[in-house]
């Protein structure tokens, strides 16, 4: 496997001129609470997105609690805490999933990435930079919530999928994100996803008054990114721990993925508005110092 991730590595870079570089485009799955079902869909659009052509990296970074592995049922044989305390490679640590989906497991070693040493930091940026070029899309799950863990990996992110459901204390929850990181940086780019809703119609009356409300109270534009419907074939697909887009294609949830992936990636914006990994790793830098 790490021969066949150094050799594309290679031809990528013999493809691409420094100027033509593709930049991998860092976007954290963020929730206002847990229970919301955000690592199951960052798993699953993951999935979609690669399907799309999309060269995709999943990173845990929902640190102690990481669970997309158990949600696929895999056993990975390292992860990111193997990668900084045992100086691996992130060659070596980065998993197989689903369909040849790579991702990088959590793992359990810190409650927080803010533990780490000055030396530990180091390796962690200079292995995280490797990806650059080598992915499109890079999605980091972070923990649920704003921990100061989350909430810097978001304000160092191009994109922000925000994910709620139509509950009024899962709203709340949300909107206290868009808040807090609105505060701290004017510019960044949330895509509203509302989950489980019992209809569109719910669905999206919901993120229409959740982006009203955003735009009254913190002058702030918030892309509606779509709503999922609530499926049961997703609480089916958990227990057996199989992706439902995989196991239960043809199902309203999956259905609805694919849509929001082929709407994700044709609004992509223009490469150089992306900072890419590198941009994400100096943003993040300057929080850990």
């Amino acid at each position: 496997m790490l021969q066949d991730q150094a050799y594309h590595l290679r031809r990528l870079s013999n493809t691409l001129t420094p100027g033509e570089q593709k930049l991998s485009r860092v976007v954290t799955i963020a929730s206002g609470k847990g229970g919301v079902g955000k690592s199951n869909f960052t798993l699953n659009f993951a999935l979609c997105l690669m399907e799309l052509g999309q060269k995709v990296v999943v990173i845990d970074l929902d640190i102690g609690m990481a669970n997309l592995d158990i949600l696929m049922g895999a056993a990975p044989k390292a992860n990111l805490m193997d990668m900084i305390k045992e100086r691996k490679s992130i060659w070596a640590v980065l998993e197989n999933g689903p369909l040849g989906l790579q991702y990088l497991a959590g793992g359990s070693g810190f409650h927080s990435l803010f533990q780490m040493t000055g030396e530990e930091r180091d390796y962690f940026f200079e292995e995280l930079e490797k990806l650059h070029g080598y992915a499109d899309i890079i999605l980091i799950d972070t923990g649920a919530g704003l921990t100061v863990e989350a909430q810097r990996c978001h304000l160092a992110a191009d994109d922000i999928i925000l994910l709620t459901t139509p509950e009024p204390t899962s709203m709340a929850d949300a909107y206290s994100v868009v808040k807090i990181l609105h505060s701290q940086k004017k510019s960044l780019s949330f895509h509203l996803l509302v989950n489980r809703v019992s209809h569109q119609r719910e669905g999206m009356e919901a993120a229409g008054k959740f982006k009203m409300a955003v735009q009254s109270f913190l002058n702030k534009e918030l892309k509606i990114f779509g709503a999922i419907p609530d499926d049961a074939n997703v609480t089916k697909s958990v227990l057996k721990q199989v992706p439902f887009y995989l196991e239960y294609p043809r199902t309203p949830a999956s259905a609805m993925l694919k849509k929001l992936a082929e709407r994700f990636v044709t609004g992509i914006p223009a490469q150089q508005e992306s900072g890419g990994i590198k941009g994400f790793i100096r943003s993040l830098s300057k929080f850990l110092q």
